[in-house]
């Protein structure tokens, strides 16, 4: 069993209020007895029992956060922003990971509520009316990074749609007379949360209109075998819209083993701006998503959230376009 302040008392001969107001920091006590008290719980090793500390002030000092996983680097640079700035708030992290299996991910929630952590921070794999409630039944602060879920709950982020409508014009002015957009599979966005994903669809189109007719869209998992065939197929310069770093990074993969080199033979523009780039040749375009400051953005508001602040329902980050080598 670990030294307790009552043991520091006893040796020290005074209070166990008087070796807490020490310990903190607080209080009148004389210099001679706070430097005894000090020194001493230092030879004997102790450590504060931060839980039973945490209790009494009605806290866990602890936030937990709900993300897909870390294989993704943005979710890696999500955590490791949030992490950076939870510390400088003297709170700890706990991090869960639901690989979007969206029972897991409801189950995880539910155990960190019962762990008492003092807010949420989620990037959902749910969804609906069903998982809205749900989360406003928790009566704990939570803030969504991501996949939006509702009005009703706070979400900071950045303009997705207007961003995929900018990076599509930068392709089309570019000149490519085939633009393909692709994605993970959309088919089950009845029942999972592919908000981001939607958005960045969405915003493709909005530029493609009906001016232009050299559209294609790849919504599945074998992406790279598709781009193969419609380099292939020709039909005149072609660039591929990624929703997403990685995935224009597996097509770059798959088509440079096939002889395929961008920008000679093919356009390509990702998503997110991931710090792997940095070692990719030739440079991806992509769009700056603004990771880090949408996660700083987010522990700032929760924070906020917990001391009963009033805050905005959605809140949005900068975004900006990438000048790459690849179109």
């Amino acid at each position: 069993m670990g030294v307790t302040t009552n043991d520091i008392a006893r040796i020290c001969q005074v209070s166990r209020t008087t070796v807490i107001r020490a310990l903190n920091n607080q209080g009148r006590i004389s210099k001679e007895t706070k430097d005894r008290i000090v020194k001493t719980a230092e030879e004997l090793g102790y450590r504060p029992d931060l839980l039973a500390r945490g209790l009494v002030k009605g806290k866990t000092m602890y936030i937990g956060v709900v993300v897909f996983d870390v294989k993704n680097q943005y979710f890696a640079q999500m955590l490791s922003a949030i992490e950076t700035e939870a510390q400088t708030r003297g709170y700890c992290v706990n991090i869960t990971l639901h690989g979007k299996n969206r029972e897991k991910e409801v189950d995880l929630i539910r155990k960190l509520v019962d762990y008492h952590v003092d807010g949420l921070i989620l990037s959902p794999v749910n969804k609906g009316e069903h998982f809205n409630k749900f989360l406003k039944s928790l009566d704990t602060p939570l803030i969504v990074i991501g996949n939006k879920v509702s009005d009703e709950i706070p979400f900071v982020g950045i303009d997705e749609r207007r961003a995929a409508r900018e990076a599509t014009d930068k392709i089309l002015d570019s000149g490519y007379e085939r633009v393909v957009f692709v994605c993970p599979p959309l088919g089950e966005s009845k029942e999972g949360n592919n908000y981001t994903h939607e958005q960045r669809l969405e915003g493709f189109r909005d530029a493609i209109g009906s001016r232009f007719t050299g559209a294609q869209i790849i919504s599945s998992e074998s992406y790279g075998e598709e781009a193969a065939s419609i380099l292939e197929e020709g039909g005149g310069r072609t660039a591929f819209f990624c929703s997403g770093d990685i995935y224009a990074m597996d097509i770059m993969k798959y088509l440079k083993a096939r002889g395929k080199r961008a920008p000679k033979d093919y356009g390509i523009m990702g998503f997110d701006d991931i710090e792997l780039l940095e070692y990719l040749s030739p440079r991806l375009s992509t769009i700056y998503n603004s990771v880090e400051e949408v996660a700083k953005r987010a522990v700032e508001l929760l924070f906020d959230e917990m001391e009963g602040r009033e805050i905005a329902m959605e809140t949005y980050e900068r975004y900006r376009l990438v000048q790459g080598e690849t179109l």
